[in-house]
């Protein structure tokens, strides 16, 4: 059976609601448009959906000019222009500063309501600034914000595996759960359950990658997007199946060869390099 990108999904704000895509440009740093604003607190620390649920039912619409339109429930709906003013103030993304310009004040106020402290919103202007792991990546690579490497790519068949005991385990009232607790921005139909864990690099469309590493998974998959309520699923369920080296695995981070190129949904994917699935961290 071809393998076919069946998903395609940009995060516009970090922890926030992604937007299902028909088409994308890559760049160096990933999907055109993909998480180059971010919540911080009031030092400049990263804001997300693990420690703020409530970010996960803001709706961000990116503009063709890079701004955003953003939505939520009970809060007015605010437009935000590209910061122009040419000043940068320090953030930090899991511990790495970087430099960033920041929104209008107005950004500022309606995310600290949706978060309920004081909060700021910041643009990634330059992401050049920001670099993957050197383990696994080039010194040329780069990063948006985030939380490692430029896209996730994940199977379709690996969330029926995981579905399926989740179904058979303690838990199965928490399931069957969504792709989207996951976060991917591209999605694979026809492989076989895990198959990803061994590949190395892809082809989709036109554009190559080169998938670099497993993603380890945290407590933000728990949390229902469309709620923003905690449970223990996938968790639980990957904890007992898919454990190494004390974490949890589910998918394969990616970094682009081909800026530039463009994917879409209904593209034929290529596994052009691959290793015989590992037993253990899919790296």
């Amino acid at each position: 059976m071809p393998l076919t990108l069946t998903s395609l999904t940009r995060f516009p704000v970090k922890s926030c609601r992604g937007e299902a895509l028909s088409a994308a440009s890559i760049e160096p740093w990933g999907i055109a448009g993909d998480r180059r604003w971010m919540a911080v607190d009031a030092d400049g620390d990263q804001l997300t959906a693990r420690e703020h649920p409530r970010l996960l039912l803001v709706r961000p619409t990116l503009r063709p000019d890079g701004g955003l339109e953003l939505s939520s429930a009970g809060l007015p709906d605010l437009s935000v222009d590209v910061p122009s003013d040419g000043r940068s103030t320090p953030v930090r993304v899991w511990g790495t500063q970087v430099a960033a310009a920041s929104a209008s004040d107005a950004a500022h106020a309606w995310f600290s309501q949706v978060i309920g402290e004081p909060a700021r919103l910041v643009y990634f202007d330059d992401p050049t600034r920001r670099r993957p792991n050197p383990r696994f990546a080039r010194p040329d690579d780069s990063v948006s914000f985030a939380d490692g490497y430029p896209l996730l790519i994940a199977t379709t068949a690996s969330l029926r595996a995981l579905n399926d005991l989740i179904l058979a385990g303690p838990l199965a009232d928490q399931g069957p759960l969504p792709m989207v607790r996951f976060r991917p921005n591209v999605v694979v139909d026809g492989s076989e359950p895990w198959a990803e864990d061994g590949w190395r690099r892809v082809r989709i469309g036109a554009a190559t990658f080169r998938a670099v590493k497993g993603c380890d998974r945290c407590v933000m998959t728990t949390i229902d997007p469309d709620t923003a309520a905690k449970g223990k699923e996938p968790i639980a369920t990957l904890a007992r199946h898919r454990r190494w080296d004390g974490k949890t695995w589910f998918g394969m981070n990616l970094l682009p060869d081909t800026p530039g190129a463009v994917i879409g949904v209904g593209d034929e994917v290529e596994i052009v390099e691959s290793v015989a699935a590992p037993d253990g961290p899919p790296r």
